[in-house]
């Protein structure tokens, strides 16, 4: 391991990823307003998500995607396993600085959300993968745009849908049409940073292909 320069890459990108992944699902309790807009503070990391994902795609291929994306879901399981044996350990009383209400305010998902979350990564993540691979097997190493962003347009749809479904509208929490408006707004905020982080795509291609000492992706 780290015995070459993908390798390294490799590492470094996960990382990125699966950090990004599980504080994005662990903030996601905090709604923000954006003008007459609501939506979960959890949507801020999801663009470096978009990124990382795009970047492994093109250098890893899909295997490493889809390995690397069941990895992330099952560390997200792991990650609120804990936090529910945490809620359960009594805070010391008039010593411990968080006391047991704040802890299960910030922290105390339902556990429709949690499963909300992480079939709705599962199911955008290899949607994203199949659509980037279908993009590429057709452009080749031309037209980055079009797979990194036509993958993340078609993916993230699917993504805003499913988590607010089955974490709000299922369980009864908000009527359709409120569950309709704001999986639209989510999808339309992850949408547009998307495109707005495009050049950052050509940038990551460019440092690792730099790195890497390579004119071509390392899966071509």
């Amino acid at each position: 391991m780290f015995k070459t320069k993908k390798e390294i890459v490799f590492v470094i990108l996960a990382g990125i990823f699966i950090t990004n992944a599980i504080v994005a699902e662990l903030i996601g309790g905090k709604l923000i307003q954006i003008g007459p807009f609501v939506m979960s503070i959890g949507i801020l990391p999801w663009p470096i998500v978009f990124l990382t994902t795009d970047l492994i795609n093109e250098y890893f291929g899909e295997k490493g995607v889809k390995k690397l994306s069941f990895i992330t879901a099952c560390l997200i399981a792991y990650a609120f396993l804990i936090l529910f044996m945490a809620i359960a350990i009594p805070a010391a009383k008039g010593i411990s600085p968080v006391n047991d209400q704040q802890f299960q305010a910030v922290f105390g998902q339902s556990m429709w959300i949690i499963v909300g979350s992480i079939i709705a990564f599962m199911v955008s993540q290899l949607i994203d993968v199949s659509v980037f691979w279908f993009f590429k097997n057709r452009t080749g190493n031309k037209k980055i745009w079009l797979r990194t962003t036509g993958s993340t347009i078609i993916s993230q749809l699917f993504d805003s849908f499913i988590v607010l479904g089955i974490a709000f509208y299922l369980p009864g929490k908000i009527d359709f049409n409120t569950f309709l408006s704001s999986a639209l707004v989510g999808y339309t905020f992850k949408l547009s940073i998307a495109i707005v982080l495009t050049p950052l795509i050509y940038l990551g291609h460019y440092l690792i292909k730099k790195y890497l000492n390579e004119h071509t992706s390392v899966v071509d």
